[in-house]
């Protein structure tokens, strides 16, 4: 049997709004992927650590409130100290398109803002695992 897609969706900081990140989950769901999610106000070592211990192939981060550009870079780092370089790191949420160049630039994956459709979230993961097989 072919092993699933694993993927760790996140609620980083301190953004109280989740409806994005559950439809995503559910989406992903649907898609044939095992989806953790570990709820709102994670830190970056929170998120990190979940996805060690759940042996995740995706870290997809759900962010609105702004701090993009600390929580993302912050996370990317910890994946690099942690020997993370085979797990992919993607997200979205409110992100202007310059921030998303920048994030690109530190080896973060596609950035979704809202209104993307889910199935386009799923087959990019999809595409990526192909792309980078970890087994």
């Amino acid at each position: 049997m072919e092993r699933k897609i694993r993927v760790l969706i996140a609620k980083a900081g301190l953004d109280g709004h989740d409806r994005g990140a559950k439809v995503i989950a559910a989406a992903l769901r649907d898609a044939g992927m095992e989806v953790i999610y570990t709820g709102l106000r994670q830190t970056p070592d929170m998120i990190v650590e979940a996805a060690l211990q759940e042996d995740v192939d995706v870290i997809g981060i759900s962010i609105l409130s702004g701090a993009h550009m600390t929580i993302f870079p912050k996370i990317k780092n910890l994946m690099t100290e942690k020997g993370m370089n085979d797990v992919l790191l993607t997200g979205g949420g409110i992100i202007p398109e310059e921030d998303i160049m920048k994030l690109r630039e530190i080896g973060v994956g596609e950035i979704f803002t809202p209104g993307a459709p889910t199935h386009h979230i799923a087959d990019y993961i999809k595409q990526w695992i192909t792309s980078n097989p970890r087994y």
